[in-house]
């Protein structure tokens, strides 16, 4: 049986169906993001372009490619001391793919580009997002920290958990 998706690493031309997928999870799950879509919605395409070239960005999609449907993103920090280290970023799945396996293609495509240019990939998650958090431990990451007060969404603050997937032991 063939897959009901295909997983590809977006490209600038993808930038406008990854602006909708991605203002569309942040308007949905404010709190899975660290980014508002107050903030995003008003970046031209041009920012979500540079994002997709500067970060290593996978989109999930439906059948023929037609409908970007999933993305996850590797953003890699430039300084000499945190470049061995690689953050998981910008996950976001929509309705009509859940279910399909499309999130574990997605984390399993970031992961398996991580492995070649970092040591170790690390997560922020919601603690209530139990789904997302059974999805990376089933790949690997644990939990090592929750950080108190991570956001403020609408005056109230949201605990985040903080989760990382080391390639190698560590020394």
């Amino acid at each position: 049986m063939p897959m009901p998706f295909t997983i590809r690493r977006l490209t600038a031309a993808d930038a406008g169906a990854y602006r909708d997928i991605r203002l569309e999870g942040l308007a949905r799950h404010p709190d899975g993001f660290g980014s508002a879509w107050e903030d995003e919605a008003e970046q031209p395409l041009a920012l979500f372009e540079q994002r997709i070239v500067t970060a290593a960005v996978f989109g999930g999609f439906l059948s023929d490619e037609s409908e970007l449907a999933g993305v996850a993103g590797l953003l890699v920090p430039q300084g000499a001391k945190l470049r061995h280290k690689g953050v998981l970023m910008g996950m976001y799945v929509r309705p009509a793919a859940r279910g399909t396996g499309m999130a574990l293609a997605l984390v399993q495509a970031v992961l398996s580009h991580a492995r070649t240019v970092v040591e170790e990939v690390q997560l922020t998650v919601a603690p209530h997002n139990e789904a997302a958090q059974r999805l990376y431990r089933s790949v690997g990451f644990v939990e090592y920290a929750r950080e108190p007060r991570s956001l403020k969404i609408d005056g109230k603050y949201q605990e985040a958990v903080l989760m990382t997937l080391p390639f190698d032991p560590i020394a």
